[in-house]
C-alpha cells in the first residue's frame, strides 16, 4: 500500500471513523475502485489500539458488504450490464473483467458469491454478475450474507490481532492468490461433491 493511500484512509477513518469504512466497502461491492477491504483492515488495526469498537466496526462493514452486493445484483437484474459494458471502463469495469466474473458465478453457482467475497474484481463484480444472470436474490442473498460475515471475521479478527503487520501479510498473500483461489475452488468442488454423495447415500436408504 502507497504512503499516499495509507495517508488518506487514515485521515478519513479519523475524520469518519465508522462510516468511512461503511461507505468504502459499500462503494467497492457495486463495481467502484474505492479501497474497501483497505479500509476495513485498518480500521481493524485502529480497533487493536482502541481507537474504535471492534464489534461495531464489525457489524458495520458486514452492512456496507451484503447491501453494496445488493446494489451491484439490482444494477445487473434490471439491465445495467449493457451501461456497464459501455462506460464501466472508466471506472475499471471493463466488459472482460466483467465477463471473466460472469463465467466464475455461471459454472460454480451461487456458492462461489463466497468465495468470490475473497477475490478483489470477483468482490466488486459477483452482485451485478448474478443480477444480470438471473439468479434468484433470496439465494444470492443468503451465499451473500455468509461470505460477508466470513469476509469481515476474518480480516477484522487478523488485522485486530496484528495490527500495522497485517499490511505486510496482505502484500505476500495477493503473490499467492491464483493458488489461493485455487484451493478455494477445489474446496467448494469436494464440499459439493460429498453433500451430493451424502444425499444419494441417504435417499438410497429410504
Amino acid at each position: 500500500m502507497s504512503a499516499d493511500l495509507s495517508h488518506a484512509i487514515h485521515h478519513y477513518l479519523a475524520d469518519y471513523g465508522y462510516l468511512a469504512v461503511f461507505l468504502g466497502i459499500f462503494l467497492e461491492d457495486f463495481g467502484l475502485p474505492v479501497p474497501g477491504e483497505t479500509l476495513l483492515v485498518t480500521g481493524a488495526a485502529v480497533a487493536g489500539q482502541h481507537a474504535l469498537n471492534i464489534w461495531l466496526l464489525a457489524g458495520v462493514a458486514w452492512l456496507g458488504a451484503v447491501f453494496g452486493d445488493n446494489v451491484g445484483f439490482l444494477i445487473g437484474h434490471s439491465g445495467g450490464h449493457s451501461l456497464l459494458i459501455r462506460y464501466g471502463s472508466r471506472i475499471g469495469i471493463t466488459s472482460k473483467r466483467l465477463a471473466h466474473v460472469e463465467r466464475f458465478v455461471q459454472h460454480y453457482g451461487a456458492p462461489v458469491i463466497v468465495i468470490a467475497r475473497f477475490i478483489v474484481i470477483a468482490r466488486q463484480l459477483n452482485g451485478i454478475a448474478a443480477g444480470s444472470l438471473g439468479m434468484h436474490w433470496v439465494r444470492f442473498l443468503t451465499f451473500n450474507c455468509i461470505g460477508a460475515a466470513l469476509w469481515v471475521g476474518f480480516w477484522s479478527t487478523l488485522a485486530y490481532w496484528l495490527g500495522k503487520t497485517i499490511f505486510v501479510l496482505i502484500d505476500r498473500m495477493r503473490n499467492f492468490e491464483p493458488l489461493m483461489i485455487g484451493v478455494a475452488v477445489a474446496g467448494a468442488i469436494f464440499v459439493g461433491a460429498y453433500v451430493w454423495w451424502h444425499i444419494r447415500r441417504q435417499t438410497g436408504r429410504t
